[in-house]
């Protein structure tokens, strides 16, 4: 398993694999759809970031780190193909993410989720990530959950 980051050559592998569990779990929404069209626009030009994991040649999943302001970064769009989950693929990942975060000496990380992916909010909470208030216009409609990480 390797963590490679961004590269347009990836760009597909993003947005498919974001398209796949959006659809399976939720729906896409149009924020969703401007993101993952265009990564390099919304994620990397602004400053921010998206790695992904890959096996044997096969990018197997993924997460960006969306800037937000100065040192605050969205933790979004993370997917893990299915045929990959239940391996800690998305926990190596995540550790992955705080690590550089803290490289970079950002000072905290945000999560919007959903209480429905109760997986992925038990390993949020384990990583450190508390609950915070969630503000009424988030950015995201399926969003129920806001959590964010001090990292200093």
């Amino acid at each position: 398993m390797e963590i490679l980051s961004y590269s347009s050559e990836y760009a597909n592998a993003f947005k498919e694999l974001n398209l796949e569990w959006l659809n399976k779990y939720f729906w896409v929404e149009p924020h969703d759809e401007e993101v993952l069209g265009n990564p390099e626009r919304y994620i990397i030009n602004p400053g921010g970031s998206i790695f992904f994991v890959k096996e044997q040649d096969i990018i197997i999943a993924t997460v960006a780190l969306m800037k937000i302001k100065e040192g605050v970064f969205e933790l979004t769009k993370m997917a893990v193909s299915p045929l990959y989950q239940g391996k800690k693929t998305g926990q190596k990942l995540l550790e992955h993410c705080i690590a550089f975060a803290k490289k970079k000496g950002w000072d905290h990380l945000i999560i919007y989720s959903n209480r429905k992916l109760e997986n992925a909010v038990y390993i949020y909470k384990k990583f450190g990530f508390r609950e915070i208030p969630i503000e009424k216009n988030n950015p995201y409609a399926r969003g129920d959950i806001k959590m964010k990480l001090n990292l200093s």
